[in-house]
Order: C-alpha cells, then structure tokens, then sequence
C-alpha cells in the first residue's frame, strides 16, 4: 500500500521517517485560513482533513497522512512568524503563559471513502522572560517558520517551566502516537514492517 504524507514539511518528513514505514510526499493545496468563529482545535482537524483529502483526490489508491498545527495563546491564534520582529512579539505575548497546541492528524483513502482523524493537545507554560534572553534565544535558534517561535526539541526547551500533554512529537507537527495507532487501526502496524 502507498502511504503519502501530504506536506513539504521537513520537520514532518522527519517524524514519520522514525516509523520507517516507505512514503512519499506531496504538497497539499489548501488555504490555511480561519473560519470565522472557529476553535483552534476544530480548525486544526478540518484543517488536516482537507490536506490529505486534497492528495488523496489525486492517488486515490494511497493512504494519505494530513496534519496541521494551530498554536493558541487564549483565543489569538500564533501563526508562523517568519521574521524576528513577530517572533519576538509571540514570545513577548507567550512569557509566563501557557501556549496551547492542537495538532491535527488524519488518514484519508479516495477508493473506500476510509476518513479517519484525531485533533492532538498539547501546552507549552512559558517561564517569564526577559527582552535580553529573548532575543539571545531568537539570534541562536530562528524559529521564524514554526508556530509559537520556538523549537522545543533544540534551545526552545529552556523556554518553558513545564510541558503538559500524551505525545511531545505533536509540538513538532506529526504526532506519532496517534498516528501509529490510526494506522493500526486501518490495517498498517509499524512494528510489523521491514
């Protein structure tokens, strides 16, 4: 069976590389945009559904992976920031408080209609910060293309007082627990390749 991974991701590439399952990637064609009204966490599931049903609608034999991850301080949601000036204002906003992160995974096969998904929680509680270790972070790290401007799994961890949450590989955009299992569930058991 062909499985895809509907993103250019690297850092999702390099998640589910950890499975060693054979996969391919393709670039999803989805606006990432906000309903109006939305839920961060219902955002990041329609979200990850739309990316793998808009690959699947083009392989519709493969079983096709989407995710998407929305990072929410209260109701504002943190995109990617892409510059130091708005990373250093997500961080600014996030000192002391806790960052929420849903990231949605699903699993769509055009050929029997298989639909799976699941949105993955996960919250980051900031220690305070000042402007000084801000920008020492931000000048070693640049996290200018991740949500919530920071790389928990490098120099980001000295951010934090704590982590709350079931799968850490969540906060780097594919959350591997989850996805093994819904995997598992359609018939594809990791452990069993090779």
């Amino acid at each position: 069976m062909d499985i895809i991974l509907a993103s250019t991701s690297p850092y999702r590439k390099a998640l589910l590389q950890r499975l060693h399952v054979p996969f391919s990637c393709v670039a999803p064609t989805v606006a990432e945009t906000r309903l109006p009204g939305e839920a961060p966490a219902a955002m990041a599931g329609r979200l990850a559904l739309a990316k793998a049903q808009s690959v699947a609608a083009l392989h519709p034999q493969a079983l096709v992976i989407g995710s998407d991850q929305v990072a929410a301080l209260g109701d504002r949601v943190l995109g990617k920031p892409g510059d130091h000036a708005s990373a250093r204002a997500q961080l600014q906003a996030s000192a002391g408080r806790a960052l929420h992160f849903y990231t949605g995974l699903a699993l769509v096969r055009a050929s029997d209609a298989l639909q799976r998904f699941h949105v993955e929680p996960f919250t980051v509680f900031f220690r305070a910060l000042n402007e000084a270790s801000i920008e020492h972070y931000l000048r070693r790290e640049a996290p200018y293309d991740c949500a919530g401007s920071f790389k928990w799994e490098g120099l980001g961890i000295a951010l934090f007082s704590r982590l709350e949450g079931d799968d850490p590989t969540s906060l780097e955009g594919l959350p591997l627990i989850a996805l093994v299992r819904l995997l598992q569930a359609v018939g594809v058991d990791v452990l069993a390749q090779g």
